[in-house]
């Protein structure tokens, strides 16, 4: 059986790093991190932000209620405070479905 290399994951990821992750200035996370109480990356002493599973996980959530929904920021504070679990099954069910969707398109390229 050949060795395959296990996929090495970081812990913690810089706001750079984030940045890209969805196409967004680093200003914009830092603003993001003040207006909502679930961001809370890591600081070391010079300051620089290190950002957990956990915390690109809540960006995720309110990238898709600003971004995506078009909510303002009050309405997403709001969204989070009042009913954050179903917000997260929510998009975890819109995830699901747009990879079956891009499932389905490539398997429709296929057969052409």
């Amino acid at each position: 059986m050949p060795y395959k290399e296990p996929k090495i994951e970081k812990l913690y990821y810089s706001i750079s790093e984030v940045a890209k992750m969805f196409d967004l200035n680093t200003s914009h996370i830092r603003f993001w991190e003040k207006e909502f109480d679930i961001l809370k990356p890591k600081k070391n002493a010079k300051g620089n932000r290190f950002f957990t599973k956990e915390d690109i996980a809540n960006l995720h959530i309110i990238y898709n209620l600003v971004k995506e929904r078009g909510m303002t920021l009050k309405g997403a504070k709001q969204k989070l405070k009042d009913n954050k679990e179903n917000t997260i099954k929510n998009i975890e069910v819109i995830a699901k479905l747009q990879s079956i969707k891009a499932e389905l398109i490539e398997f429709r390229d296929l057969l052409d």
